[in-house]
């Protein structure tokens, strides 16, 4: 129970690199340990001319194509941060300082799983200060044409979602899971972001997907998947836009407890329930658990 009652930051710092899939930057990043009520702060160590620091908050989300960017009143911007958000919220860390030398957050194989594994050896150390975490109190939704993202209440973490595709390599899809840390590991954390042949060169032309290959992304053309080594799992499709809305709702500054819906849903409709929950002060309440704890003693 104490695992979740305090905060937590990590025991060392976590250090990886790898390249940006739309930018195509190589990106050293450096995740900090940081004081207690700090949240996840990302800091552009190469921008020295102007405020650096970008705060991980939903104000801060600034681009959502293709990817979640945040960005500071200076102009300085982040981008495709939800893998590693992912791996941040649900391992439990709070507070964390995330340096990286370039614009995007490396892509690695597409998943969170990377994180999940440098996070593991820094370690994470638990701080003198109450976790904090959004109690869902009433059922909160956002639609754009036929797709939709829900917050509604629940007594955990959950998270469902529906993806429908033409290409028989997906067809329908859906996923519906109670959320915790070993379900987020075995469940979601190893699925990777995917796309298509076709979107390919108009990506480019736009300045996106630069750095992606079949290392760090899903390619599908037709009705067969191109990378040679197939599939981690059949309804590993889904399973990624899971992870990337347990990301992008990581913006809140702190983890939920509810459940989340998202059909069709993507980037830019997560953010817009973030911000309609956020709007909607009687629909949620910031929650302790200190009390939950002194109760079971």
């Amino acid at each position: 129970m104490a695992e979740q009652v305090f905060q937590h930051t990590l025991r060392a710092p976590a250090l990886f690199a790898g390249v940006g899939v739309h930018t195509g930057a190589h990106t050293r990043v450096s995740v900090r340990p940081a004081p207690t009520d700090t949240g996840i702060v990302f800091v552009r160590t190469d921008v020295t001319d102007r405020p650096n620091r970008v705060p991980a908050t939903a104000a801060a989300v600034c681009k959502t194509q293709l990817g979640t960017v945040i960005g500071n009143t200076a102009g300085v911007t982040v981008s495709t941060i939800e893998h590693l958000m992912a791996a941040l919220v649900m391992t439990g860390i709070d507070n964390a300082v995330v340096e990286l030398d370039g614009p995007e957050m490396p892509i690695m194989d597409g998943s969170s799983l990377p994180f999940l594994q440098v996070l593991d050896r820094a370690g994470k150390r638990q701080q003198a200060a109450a976790r904090r975490f959004i109690e869902i109190l009433d059922r909160v939704e956002v639609t754009d044409g036929d797709k939709r993202a829900t917050l509604a209440p629940a007594d955990q973490f959950e998270v469902a979602f529906e993806i429908v595709f033409p290409t028989p390599v997906i067809g329908r899809q859906t996923v519906d899971l109670v959320m915790d840390e070993r379900a987020f590991r075995e469940e979601l954390a190893d699925c990777r972001t995917f796309g298509f042949v076709h979107e390919v060169e108009a990506l480019r032309a736009l300045g996106l997907a630069r750095g992606g290959s079949l290392e760090n992304v899903v390619v599908i053309e037709g009705d067969r998947v191109l990378n040679p080594e197939g599939l981690r799992r059949p309804d590993e499709f889904v399973r990624h836009k899971a992870l990337d809305a347990i990301g992008d709702l990581y913006v809140l500054g702190a983890p939920v407890i509810g459940r989340f819906e998202g059909v069709l849903a993507g980037h830019a409709i997560n953010n817009l329930l973030v911000r309609e929950l956020l709007a909607r002060r009687d629909a949620w309440r910031l929650r302790t658990l200190v009390d939950d704890l002194a109760e079971a003693v």
